[in-house]
């Protein structure tokens, strides 16, 4: 059970993170969008799982290894922008959320415009 300590900072990285974000793919040469959809943080404030949407599917894979190489100025980012409210600033995992991928897929099934076997 999250505390409120723990839903508030997780509310702060995922605004933080999503204005942060929304930046980054106006100033970018390609058109992608990447949001936040959910953070969860530990009990002690000390790891944060930051899960992200990236759209078009396309650009998954680079716009998360870029995410993972840049890891270390993520946090120094949010340490600048967090550093009255907490002691720590928490290490960052960030995951690809495909949660409306799967709804999506479920959807299509249901329609019978998949690859279901049954149908």
């Amino acid at each position: 059970m999250e505390s409120n300590r723990q839903r508030k900072v997780a509310q702060i990285i995922q605004e933080d993170f999503a204005e942060l974000f929304r930046k980054q793919s106006a100033e970018s040469k390609q058109s992608f969008l990447v949001s936040v959809s959910d953070v969860k943080i530990s009990p002690d404030l000390g790891v944060a799982k930051v899960y992200l949407s990236i759209f078009p599917q396309e650009f998954r894979a680079s716009i998360m290894k870029e995410i993972e190489e840049n890891k270390a100025q993520y946090r120094n980012f949010l340490g600048q922008k967090m550093a009255k409210q907490v002691r720590v600033i928490p290490h960052l995992n960030f995951y690809l959320d495909t949660a409306l991928d799967d709804v999506e897929k479920i959807e299509k099934e249901l329609r019978g415009e998949g690859d279901n076997p049954v149908l």
